[in-house]
């Protein structure tokens, strides 16, 4: 149940902060560049409001701190290909797909136990 929560307050941070991050790109084009930095700040903000209890959350249920940055990672990869591709209209290229496909294979090794 901890782990399911985890992963929810992570993808509800991730929304915010792929917005903060990438949305200016179609929201304040003609904006000046203090006015977009301060406002992905603000939008920041609530981005915190979910990483740092999903961190908390996790670490407390005994989720070590390299699998929640790859659960993290994980889920960045796929709110940015929906953000991408639903929000800014990029399209996802192969070698895109290829790319992000051998970063969460790499997920594997992290969470394998040796």
């Amino acid at each position: 149940m901890r782990l399911l929560l985890v992963g929810l307050l992570l993808v509800l941070s991730n929304l915010f902060m792929t917005y903060a991050w990438y949305g200016h790109l179609k929201d304040l084009k003609q904006a000046p560049l203090w006015l977009v930095v301060l406002s992905s700040w603000g939008v920041a903000f609530f981005e915190y409001c979910f990483q740092v209890p999903a961190n908390r959350i996790g670490n407390a249920a005994g989720i070590s701190t390299a699998a929640l940055k790859t659960m993290q990672e994980l889920i960045t990869l796929a709110v940015f290909v929906g953000f991408m591709t639903l929000y800014l209209g990029e399209p996802l290229k192969w070698n895109h797909g290829v790319g992000f496909a051998f970063i969460a294979l790499g997920a594997v090794f992290v969470f394998k136990p040796f």
